[in-house]
């Protein structure tokens, strides 16, 4: 039971919080064993998540649920690139969290990635369409470490160049601040490419 809670806990942050292309297979599975290999050593049965010695365990899970969630990002179908989209300022974390998978779904959003045109009126659409609380004139939209507009509008120190320079890297952080409340969520993505369409095109069960 403890196992189970543990890995319940850590699949949102990571393997719930990352998409290719929104779909799910049906034998997509993840499984998390205990062995009880340590009994045999006289180490007491854990049967509790909040038991103190199952802090540096629950850590070490969850960055290995992270580094793997990430993987089959970086492993999607004609992938070229990673984004890892983080959204703030919504009206509740779920909510930031639905807004984030809009964004990382949109076939338009991603085919900009692919192309590496840092086209935020694709991320604007993509906030809209979510059905989350959302006010046009309050958001401000950053690829990496540019801005690349606020309150609604291109940002007046927007660079083209600068904003062109991170879309050619092979992972592209971008923000999204809703500027409605508190609410903040990250979600992982990768971009679409042709390679996507021949792949799934071709392919025959």
């Amino acid at each position: 039971a403890a196992l189970q809670v543990l890995l319940s806990d850590g699949v949102g942050p990571t393997f719930n919080s990352m998409t290719v292309d929104s779909d799910t297979s049906t034998s997509d599975t993840l499984m998390l064993f205990a062995t009880g290999a340590a009994a045999e050593d006289g180490q007491a049965r854990i049967e509790r998540a909040d038991d103190p010695r199952v802090a540096a365990f629950r850590a070490a899970l969850n960055e290995v649920l992270k580094d793997l969630s990430l993987q089959v990002v970086r492993d999607g179908e004609g992938a070229t690139k990673m984004l890892e989209i983080t959204v703030t300022g919504a009206e509740s974390d779920a909510a930031a969290k639905r807004i984030a998978l809009s964004i990382a779904n949109s076939p338009l959003v991603k085919t900009a990635a692919a192309g590496e045109d840092a086209n935020w009126g694709r991320i604007v659409m993509a906030v809209g369409k979510s059905g989350e609380m959302a006010d046009r004139d309050r958001l401000a939209i950053w690829f990496g470490d540019v801005r690349v507009a606020v309150n609604g509008e291109r940002d007046p120190d927007y660079s083209e160049q600068a904003a062109s320079d991170v879309m050619k890297a092979q992972d592209i952080p971008v923000k999204v601040d809703i500027g409605l409340g508190t609410g903040s969520a990250t979600v992982w993505t990768c971009d679409l490419t042709k390679e996507y369409v021949a792949i799934n095109g071709d392919y025959r069960s």
